[in-house]
């Protein structure tokens, strides 16, 4: 065991003296390297922020709640297919009420994008949800403070609402915003509660927001605007049947002949989430493939220096060979130098890649995840390019002449 170590240490001196000996050839060499796993741990480590980021996002949607609306979230082609689908409306929205045996929470809702004002104070663009007592569950919303709307809240048309920490502040700083009244729309509204800070959503804060009676909003801005029914099960492991049993009813009181296609749509998070997968999935293999090339030429680069090197350091494979080497062991000589070669490229480029890759998820203001997977797959690609691109130079070294290498001029 010993014997071995100190081979291996041997070896490993061996290399490093030789790229001490040839610095800017030796650099020059693993140029191709660095570049490929740079560009490599780059994206991939700049897609686990953004999966990050964009899981966080989603799960905010609700992966146990499922939307009912006029068309899909994500529409890849054929928009006029969709265009002209019937709004969801709010008798659907009762008679799924009604039936639905899966469904522990159902509300109808409303969102508009609306001005909201406190005396002097005017903010614009706040995104008022208009919808039941049941909106805190298919939401997942929490509460700060105070209380949500209830039943008779929904059914009576109560001016009250529900409104962000965000909007708080902007329309009271450091007063206490229970009880007290806001326009919304040119209405007056009571605040009746505070939610938990949410985020934001895409750069969209949830926390400038207000949520109101559905029939509050409607009797301002009309009853011709369609809706969507978000529906959650008590039991996530159900959401499929739910599924199931919300297109049948949704077919049965649209009179949708069988055969025929739907013409409502069923939305869950976990859509968005198969769509984003299926874009860094092709960038992944796009990435994959700029590496591959990029790792390909550092090893013809390694490769061709290493043949060089062969060739002027004739004399002393000669010599080693001489005094007892053998084959085995100037092969492996020559192979470790290469593979050092190959890694000292992968550990550099490893780190510019986490470089990058920081700096292009801070001008993206998000946090830049350091995977020891990712790090380990950059390193471990650069040594099989070492090891792939170093055996012919070391076989050829090997099977060297030790009488004609010493006469080697």
């Amino acid at each position: 065991m010993k014997k071995w170590f100190n081979l291996f240490k041997e070896f490993i001196s061996f290399a490093f003296q030789a790229i001490r000996i040839h610095k800017l050839r030796s650099f020059l060499t693993t140029l191709g390297i660095v570049i490929g796993v740079a560009t490599v741990i780059t994206i991939f480590t700049t897609i686990d922020g953004l999966d990050d980021y964009i899981a966080d996002n989603f799960s905010s949607i609700g992966t146990s709640t499922v939307y009912i609306s006029s068309r899909p979230w994500v529409i890849m082609h054929d928009w006029w297919k969709y265009r002209n689908r019937p709004k969801v409306t709010l008798e659907e929205y009762e008679y799924i009420k009604r039936k639905s045996k899966l469904a522990k929470w159902i509300s109808p809702e409303l969102e508009r994008m609306m001005v909201v004002e406190n005396k002097d104070k005017k903010i614009k663009r706040v995104l008022v949800s208009a919808s039941n007592h049941d909106y805190l569950y298919t939401a997942a919303i929490e509460l700060e403070k105070g209380r949500f709307i209830t039943e008779m809240d929904y059914r009576t048309a109560r001016p009250v609402c529900v409104i962000g920490p965000s909007l708080a502040e902007k329309l009271f700083e450091n007063s206490d915003p229970l009880n007290k009244k806001i326009k919304i729309g040119g209405y007056y509204f009571k605040i009746i509660g505070i939610t938990e800070k949410r985020g934001e959503i895409f750069g969209f804060d949830m926390d400038n927001s207000a949520i109101v009676p559905y029939f509050a909003l409607r009797n301002i801005i009309g009853s011709r605007r369609g809706i969507s029914i978000a529906v959650r099960s008590e039991k996530p492991e159900q959401i499929e049947a739910l599924i199931d049993e919300l297109t049948f009813l949704m077919r049965l009181t649209r009179r949708i002949a069988p055969g025929k296609e739907d013409n409502f749509s069923i939305n869950q998070q976990d859509m968005l989430m198969d769509i984003y997968k299926k874009l860094t999935g092709t960038l992944y293999a796009i990435v994959f493939d700029i590496g591959a090339i990029s790792l390909l030429v550092g090893g013809i680069g390694i490769m061709n220096i290493m043949l060089v090197s062969v060739t002027e350091r004739t004399k002393e494979i000669g010599l080693r060979k001489s005094v007892g080497a053998s084959r085995g062991n100037i092969m492996v000589q020559f192979l470790f130098e290469a593979v050092v070669i190959a890694l000292l490229g992968g550990i550099l480029g490893t780190i510019l890649g986490l470089l990058g890759a920081k700096f292009v998820l801070n001008l993206m203001t998000l946090s830049t995840p350091v995977k020891l997977s990712t790090v380990i797959i950059g390193v471990s690609f650069a040594g099989f390019v070492g090891v792939v691109s170093g055996i012919y130079p070391a076989f050829k070294a090997a099977l060297k002449n030790p009488i004609e290498a010493l006469h080697f001029e």
